[in-house]
C-alpha cells in the first residue's frame, strides 16, 4: 500500500516526501480530533481499580 502511495504521488524523492509527512500528519489530526473522541466511550479504561477489592 504504502509502495503504491508513493509510486502515485508527484515530484521528486524530495516533494515526495513532503507531501507523505503531510500526509501523515492528517491522517494523525483526523485521528486525534475525531475517531479517538468517538471511540473513548466505546473503550473499557475509565473503568480502572488500583486496589483490586
Amino acid at each position: 500500500m504504502y509502495g503504491w502511495i508513493w509510486r502515485h504521488l508527484p515530484g521528486n524523492a524530495f516533494v515526495r516526501a513532503l507531501i507523505s509527512l503531510v500526509l501523515v500528519a492528517g491522517v494523525v489530526f483526523l485521528l486525534f480530533q475525531y475517531v479517538f473522541p468517538w471511540a473513548e466511550p466505546l473503550l473499557p479504561f475509565n473503568n480502572v481499580t488500583v486496589d483490586g477489592a
